[in-house]
């Protein structure tokens, strides 16, 4: 489509003539079914709330065209009215919008749906096997025709993907303000999502995708590079590097196809299982594994080669977790770090497939016989946890990786509680990695995208980000060396290890300070005309004070308040009125539905005097609220970043707790 018509379309929102029915691509990766769960008059409801999209003399046609979707694939996606243009974030100055905020939210908007970057785009889905960014494609359409109109005293409400409007508000309010499957707390359990999300009345954001802010596997390859890096200085000794050691993981789809890129950064042998050879080879094809095996045999013996060979590479395995986990036990391939990253937040609906069934079998049984299918992943998950115990007894370090694989498993009945019965075996890699070594000292995905579109802007700004660094670390005291070091070293290899896919972005760990001084650099270049056009700052969800979630982002809070969400809440109103271009609040993202509150914002840079007065304001919040109430909950490295920031900004005060001695509570009770 010519650039015209492009914004000729997103100008007329729902369009005036009824276009034609569309046949569902061959193509591609598509959503699996969903759970048959409503009721025929919940259908007919389902029905209702999709057509008042739409004039009433197409009710007829688009009524049994709705139902065929709802009965084949469990949801209304309203295909017919997908675009015809190409779906991906083109240059800032192609959208037709009257602020710069807006056209960059709709850049982000269509990063998430791109192909390149989006699980399973047909369905709006960016990552996580039900993280959407809509519901349906007329909200779609909806939202971006009021970004077109958006002027800078007007901010876009969107309820769980719809966009209830344009209401007058002021330039210093956010331009949108999303929230994603805000449940009352007693209709938060997995049903209820599929209840309502079929009825078309909310739907599951995840972290980032419901929130315009995913980069793709960027993001999650730093993460997991980070804490991969330091699960290998947990476990091996003085003077030895990960070349040749074993990081047994599983899944490729979404934000997982990151680990082979990230083990390679780390310098080891990682081996993914992934039960989708499409999801496999599309991570292959993209550069982001460097082998693909498809015959347990021919692993065993590749993965024997490269261990003694000591070298650095990622293998995917196109097969299921629990089979490598139990013949590597048999032919006594030592694993020196284990995790799992399927997509257990949603167990029964394609987020973790069982052993027992072949891929095509256990899609079409999770709708036709859901009972069987969650017997069959739940033994799945028994026999995994029994391979895994296995490995750990001979020496293999086995964290959670934040997908609920613990909470699952023991859910099914595995053998994965601690002695009290209370905590599990093995840890999340926030409780023993990022929690204390990043979080609890402010250090978290910072990330930021190029409006431009052009290579030349990113490069730009690595060289910025990497002199701010070195320079902070340069008097950084030595609590935080290494979280300065292993970021500079980060963002200095960016490039060379071709992290993008769809935007121009770029991801880091920092703290406050880091944030703000790189942000404000970055604003000043804008101004100075060394950079194109605006930047949009963001970060994942998953930081130091986004998210409240307790086998996960919280699991190192151990004052009884894990299982609070003020601190989410909080970060994302204090961030609304401090100068974020948009915020969002989700229930779900990362573990689950019901298992977790999460808070992300946008802010877009554009040079000005009045974005870098916000930035300052509004970072600084962003991550010290979640030191604060880190540090009321005792973790020492908290403490000892909120002190720090006390003495540096005077306006500063945070309540500090004073410390009990243990032995002043014994025989009280």
């Amino acid at each position: 489509m010519k650039t015209v018509d492009f914004k000729a379309q997103i100008l007329q929102g729902i369009p005036s003539e009824l276009p034609p029915k569309r046949t569902y691509p061959d193509h591609g990766n598509p959503a699996p079914k969903r759970k048959d769960i409503l009721s025929k008059d919940e259908k007919k409801l389902a029905i209702r709330n999709a057509l008042r999209y739409f004039p009433k003399a197409w009710h007829q046609e688009l009524a049994i065209e709705f139902a065929e979707e709802l009965n084949s694939l469990g949801r209304i996606y309203m295909h017919r009215f997908k675009p015809t243009y190409s779906m991906y974030a083109r240059p800032i100055s192609e959208y037709p919008a009257q602020t710069s905020q807006a056209a960059s939210i709709m850049l982000m908007i269509q990063n998430n749906l791109d192909p390149a970057v989006a699980q399973h785009p047909e369905e709006l889905i960016t990552y996580g096997g039900n993280g959407a960014v809509f519901q349906n494609w007329a909200q779609y359409l909806l939202t971006m025709q009021y970004l077109s109109n958006m002027t800078e005293e007007q901010t876009l409400h969107l309820y769980s993907g719809h966009p209830m409007g344009l209401f007058p508000s002021s330039k210093e309010a956010p331009r949108v303000v999303v929230t994603n499957g805000m449940m009352i707390p007693n209709y938060s359990q997995p049903d209820d999502w599929e209840k309502y999300n079929a009825l078309g009345v909310t739907q599951y954001g995840q972290m980032t995708a419901g929130s315009f802010m995913y980069i793709g596997p960027q993001g999650i390859v730093h993460g997991t590079a980070i804490t991969v890096m330091n699960a290998f200085r947990k476990v091996l000794k003085a003077g030895e590097t990960p070349a040749g050691k074993i990081f047994l993981t599983a899944g490729l789809g979404g934000m997982s196809g990151a680990q082979p890129k990230a083990g390679n950064i780390a310098g080891c042998i990682t081996i993914c299982a992934e039960v989708n050879s499409a999801a496999a080879k599309k991570r292959h094809d993209q550069g982001w594994v460097d082998e693909l095996i498809d015959d347990m045999d021919a692993l065993v013996i590749r993965a024997k080669k490269a261990v003694a060979k000591k070298e650095v590479v990622s293998i995917a395995f196109i097969g299921n977790i629990v089979s490598v986990w139990e013949r590597f036990y048999e032919d006594g391939l030592y694993i020196h770090l284990g995790s799992d990253q399927t997509s257990l937040h949603n167990p029964w609906s394609g987020g973790y497939y069982p052993v027992s069934l072949s891929f095509e079998t256990a899609n079409i049984l999770m709708s036709k016989d859901p009972n069987a299918f969650k017997e069959a992943v739940q033994d799945s998950l028994k026999r995994q946890v029994t391979a895994i115990n296995k490995h750990t007894e001979k020496g293999t370090y086995f964290f959670d990786y934040g997908n609920a694989f613990l909470l699952e498993a023991s859910r099914a009945g595995a053998d994965i509680m601690a002695s009290n019965n209370i905590d599990f075996k093995y840890p999340s890699y926030v409780q023993d990695i990022l929690g204390p070594m990043c979080f609890d000292y402010g250090f978290g995905p910072f990330r930021w995208v190029c409006t431009s579109g052009n290579k030349s802007d990113l490069q730009k700004t690595d060289a910025i980000a990497q002199k701010v660094m070195e320079e902070i670390k340069a008097v950084a005291p030595p609590e935080i060396q290494q979280q300065m070091q292993d970021n500079i070293k980060w963002i200095r290899e960016a490039e060379a290890n071709q992290l993008v896919v769809g935007s121009q972005a770029r991801i880091l760990y920092a703290d406050a300070e880091g944030r703000a001084k790189i942000a404000d650099a970055f604003n000043q270049a804008i101004a100075n005309k060394e950079i194109e056009a605006p930047i949009v700052l963001g970060r994942d969800h998953h930081d130091v004070s986004g998210t409240d979630s307790p086998f996960r982002e919280t699991s190192n809070i151990y004052d009884g308040s894990k299982f609070t969400a003020d601190m989410a809440i909080h970060n994302v109103i204090g961030d609304s009125f401090r100068g974020a271009t948009w915020v969002s609040i989700h229930n779900g993202g990362g573990v689950g539905w019901g298992e977790v509150m999460n808070g992300g914002f946008g802010m877009v840079l554009d040079g000005s005097q009045e974005a870098s007065r916000k930035l300052k304001n509004m970072l600084f919040y962003d991550v010290n609220n979640g030191i604060s109430r880190r540090s009321w909950a005792r973790n020492k490295e908290a403490l000892f970043a909120i002190k720090r920031e006390m003495d540096r900004t005077p306006s500063l005060k945070v309540t500090l707790p004073n410390l009990v001695e243990d032995d002043l509570l014994e025989g009280l009770f």
